[in-house]
């Protein structure tokens, strides 16, 4: 060893002594051997035995020992710096150190010092990069230090590290009641970012275009009357009909008062508008368009106004030509529901951006729901990304459906019982199996395990549920089996925190309303409210990956691997054909027949909100030519 030692310091010597380009120093295969610059600035992890450092009593004598001896660690300078002071000394005195035997006014001399300047410029310029990429290196390394604490739902959870050798590296981490730490490595980190299982979509040539036209009119000065609505539903079904509200009040110069919630429905939640939704920012965004006011004026208080419930899927023509003539001649219309009461398409331009601008840049959360939505954000975003699920396996929707696959017969029995209870739910008599073959259910927490994991997604992936409580025995472990990384704003989230929200179901779902939209990726099982909602929105900012399994073709594909019928390999190629071309690309809204059969204005804005600059370009030539 310390003869290796010596030959490897007399050759540096060698190098920096003759004036040899630093390059070659610093990259001689004879200075660093098999232990790259990088893990002498850390310390080898072997040492030399007694005697075996350098005898030399130079300055670069004492930076051998160093390296020899394993002796630097990461509380002094690395080698490498020192080296390259040395050279740049070595340099400096090869190049200009006999000035004293120069005349300042011989052309030789000047171009040499010159020659010097630049020569001294450049090493420093090297000797700064490559500070700085040590630098990094170091700090990427004490990083690992420093990781976000997160709680996974459930008591322990397994904590996967993959490498870039695809290797698993697990450990369990029992949790008590301090969170966890998910050990994700900023590789596994980058591997992630630079896989297709994370990339959006291709929408380079789509842009939004919901900005108001040169000669757009402002409301009038003399509305024809007032517009009171009671939002119904839950908090999504509310968003949407508001928005419609909007565009209705603009289609009939009415004055809109500032829309009440619904406060019977299943989540029996007593928020305000004001609660959940930023009230200036809503008057003062949509101030060109409509006017809108807290309350009806004092002199129309005590009117009383005409109640109506609008004409599901109406358009223009039905609010100017029937709700006008009302609302003129009773100056107050209170519309009792505001749930899908505007067509999908065939209106005019302008009213579609109107409730475009309504829905993504008027109706902001409130701050106490936007701040805890950024903290989460940081704790679950923490060196890899995550995708927000919406698994609507909840006891309220079960019992609607009808579907209880994959739940005992005392859990079917309740929700049955629930569904006769609820007198406005039609259906009671309903054959859950057949549903489910016709991908009319929900897919259970075990079936969206093995569709993600047939996706391709590692176990080590973060999930983040964005819905209310799983219904049944054993439902979120079904899911854990597949994904140990599970989250809820409960499980992220401090009691503290979740105090000002936690009584209002209304107020927690706009909460995950963000988490979903700012997801890497959101997988919706089942073609709700939410998933309409979110989907739309993700498709306007920039069509974000959004994942819609085919649940009739995915569980006769998992009925089938689990009775053995095909292997895992066919299974997992199936599920991953299949889906190839469902993550939310841009595509145009579908038409139907009915409006119920037509796709959802505010699950896909485009066209309306989102255009292609393709179209854009061929109008322009078109209307040149």
């Amino acid at each position: 060893m310390g003869n290796q030692c010596a030959s490897d310091h007399a050759e540096l010597s060698a190098h920096v002594a003759g004036n040899r380009n630093i390059a070659q120093v610093l990259l001689s295969p004879r200075v660093t051997g098999s232990v790259s610059p990088r893990n002498r600035f850390f310390g080898s992890s072997k040492r030399a035995g007694d005697g075996d450092s350098f005898a030399s009593s130079d300055y670069l004598g004492s930076v051998g020992d160093g390296m020899c001896a394993g002796s630097v660690d990461r509380g002094k300078r690395p080698w490498i710096l020192e080296v390259l002071l040395y050279s740049v000394v070595m340099n400096f005195v090869a190049r200009c150190g006999v000035v004293g035997m120069k005349k300042i006014g011989d052309r030789k001399f000047v171009r040499q010092s010159l020659l010097c300047v630049l020569l001294v410029l450049a090493t420093l310029l090297v000797l700064v990069k490559i500070t700085s990429v040590a630098w990094i290196s170091f700090q990427s390394e004490q990083s690992f230090t420093h990781d976000t604490f997160l709680k996974p739902v459930g008591d322990s959870s397994l904590k996967l590290l993959l490498t870039e050798n695809s290797q698993l590296l697990a450990t369990t981490v029992k949790s008590s009641n301090l969170r966890e730490v998910d050990y994700f490595s900023k590789a596994l980190n980058d591997n992630h970012l630079s896989n297709d299982l994370w990339s959006k979509p291709d929408s380079k040539h789509f842009f939004h275009c919901i900005d108001r036209p040169r000669h757009y009119k402002p409301p009038r000065e003399r509305p024809n009357g007032y517009l009171v609505v009671n939002a119904n539903g839950g908090l999504n079904q509310m968003r949407t009909g508001i928005c419609d509200m909007v565009a209705i009040a603009r289609i009939m110069n009415a004055v809109l008062v500032i829309p009440t919630l619904d406060h019977s429905s299943f989540w029996d939640d007593p928020s305000e508008f004001k609660d959940i939704f930023d009230v200036h920012h809503f008057v003062d965004t949509l101030k060109k368009d409509v006017h809108i006011i807290d309350s009806l004026p004092a002199s129309l208080k005590n009117v009383e106004s005409l109640k109506k419930a609008p004409v599901s899927w109406s358009k223009a023509s039905f609010y100017k030509d029937e709700m006008l003539p009302l609302l003129k001649q009773h100056k107050v219309l209170y519309f009792t529901h505001t749930d899908a009461r505007l067509a999908n398409n065939d209106l005019p331009d302008s009213i579609q951006k109107l409730r475009c601008r309504a829905n993504y840049q008027a109706l902001k959360f409130t701050k106490p729901i936007e701040r805890l939505s950024q903290t989460l954000l940081s704790r679950i975003r923490d060196k890899s990304p995550y995708i927000a699920l919406h698994l609507r396996y909840e006891k309220d929707m079960l019992a609607f459906t009808g579907c209880t696959h994959g739940l005992s017969s005392e859990e079917g029995d309740e929700l049955r019982q629930m569904r006769i209870n609820v007198e406005h739910w039609k259906e009671k008599d309903i054959d859950g199996e057949e549903r489910r073959i016709q991908g009319s259910c929900p897919l259970t927490p075990h079936e969206t395990g093995l569709f993600l994991k047939a996706l391709g997604y590692p176990s080590s992936t973060k999930i983040f549920i964005v819905a209310g409580k799983l219904y049944g025995n054993g439902s979120l472990e079904s899911l854990q089996k597949h994904f140990p990384n599970v989250y809820t704003h409960l499980s992220l989230a401090t009691e503290e925190e979740l105090e000002p929200l936690k009584d209002y179901q209304n107020r927690l779902a706009g909460l995950d309303y963000i988490m979903a939209l700012e997801s890497d990726v959101f997988v919706y099982t089942y073609d709700g409210n939410m998933a309409k909602a979110v989907q739309g929105h993700r498709r306007f900012e920039g069509f974000r990956k959004t994942i819609s399994p085919d649940r009739q073709i995915l569980v006769r594909l998992i009925d089938e691997y689990e009775s053995g019928s095909i292997s895992w390999e066919i299974f997992q190629q199936q599920v991953t054909e299949i889906h190839a071309h469902r993550t939310g690309a841009p595509a145009s809204r579908q038409p139907g027949e009915f409006p119920k059969t037509e796709e959802y204005f505010y699950a896909n804005p485009f066209p309306g909100c989102i255009c292609e600059k393709k179209q854009l370009s061929r109008r322009v030539l078109k209307g040149n030519s």
